[in-house]
């Protein structure tokens, strides 16, 4: 075995793909996330709140996401949520 297949066996295949399911935002609320770059023991999330545009014709752009360890709540635009160097679908 040469060492290009050792390390591609051992390589967790989340971190080095994207998702091929691509996020819907209908679908995010009550969804889990893990932060890619914990800060304030604050690691795992979850949508609470998919914010419903005014008029609401218009397209979802904000979600509330919160902190299961302390609570926190903080309003970001859900496409934030696709960006892998931030955000990892589940907890992980």
């Amino acid at each position: 075995m040469t060492a290009d297949r050792t390390q591609a066996a051992y390589t967790h295949p989340t971190m080095t793909q994207p998702d091929p399911t691509p996020l819907s935002p209908k679908k995010l609320h009550l969804s889990k996330w893990t932060a890619a770059q914990p800060a304030n023991k604050e690691k795992h999330f979850i949508v609470i709140k998919v914010i419903e545009p005014e008029p609401p014709a218009t397209m979802i752009t904000d979600i509330e996401l919160q902190a299961v360890h302390s609570g926190r709540v903080q309003v970001l635009p859900w496409r934030a949520l696709t960006d892998p160097a931030v955000w990892r679908r589940g907890w992980l």
